[in-house]
């Protein structure tokens, strides 16, 4: 269909405009990770509501910029701030930036988010490498007109996050002394947060976290033949049945006390990538 990547191909222009280099790898930063810009080098910021056909980060914890510049020696992008379903964004919406990035250049995808923790054995601020999904709660981003320049109807999904990249997690973290977990990621549109019955159901179904992003995003990377790394920061233990209240603020804050971690993570994983 005529016209079916103008939108793209209009924020790309502008991009370009601003930021001639192209970068090599994509961040996308979750809530109250935004301190990790600290470590960047950054040639360019560019606000989301300046850029065409963008929507604009509305959640407390996330800042609304693209961030372009240098780390661990690679040109990187990174969103500062990222959109959710639950913002009342449709799918389009919420993955037109990980299309962008990867119209801009970059070569593998990282994706970060806070999420609640499902399996007994995690602990508030554990970090866990997502080895795997579960998306039947939230709206699949391709559904709708395949745009074939991005990619096939039906794309594989055998290995969302790839396994090169969880292997190099684990020794980085090996090396660095640092504790990862590994899970599933369960994705829920939210904007609540999980009632006890809930955790139980995601925790029988398969799950060890679950989250309101990053599922839509690492769909449409596999489409476009994008490889997908992604951690979470456990932020609250849903299955603890007398911890009965999670707030926003408690979620940020528990994000906030791992990002170190997890910043010294992904700068070794940028570098080896």
């Amino acid at each position: 269909m005529p016209g079916e990547m103008q939108k793209f191909n209009e924020a790309l222009s502008y991009l370009k405009a601003v930021y001639p280099h192209a970068p090599e790898i994509g961040i996308v930063l979750g809530s109250g990770l935004g301190n990790f810009i600290d470590d960047v080098e950054i040639e360019k910021e560019v606000s989301y509501d300046q850029i065409p056909h963008f929507p604009v980060s509305t959640v407390e914890g996330h800042k609304g910029k693209l961030i372009f510049g240098n780390l661990s020696g690679k040109k990187i992008v990174c969103m500062a701030g990222r959109f959710h379903f639950y913002e009342g964004y449709d799918t389009e919406q919420v993955v037109f930036p990980v299309r962008v990035m990867k119209l801009l250049g970059i070569k593998a995808l990282l994706l970060s988010n806070a999420a609640g923790g499902v399996n007994p054995n995690f602990k508030v601020g554990d970090l866990m490498i997502i080895t795997d999904h579960v998306s039947f709660f939230m709206q699949n981003p391709l559904i709708g007109k395949n745009i074939s320049g991005f990619g096939i109807r039906f794309p594989d999904m055998s290995e969302p996050y790839k396994k090169e990249f969880i292997q190099k997690a684990r020794n980085i973290a090996k090396k660095l002394g640092i504790v990862l977990r590994e899970g599933v990621y369960y994705g829920v549109t939210g904007p609540t947060y999980e009632t006890h019955a809930e955790y139980k159901l995601i925790h029988t179904l398969g799950g060890d976290a679950v989250g309101m992003s990053t599922v839509q995003e690492c769909i449409v990377a596999n489409h476009m033949g994008l490889p997908v790394f992604a951690m979470s920061v456990i932020t609250d233990i849903g299955m603890r049945e007398d911890e009965t209240r999670i707030t926003h603020e408690e979620v940020l804050q528990a994000a906030r006390q791992a990002e170190p971690s997890f910043a010294a993570i992904f700068r070794e994983m940028i570098a080896e990538i």
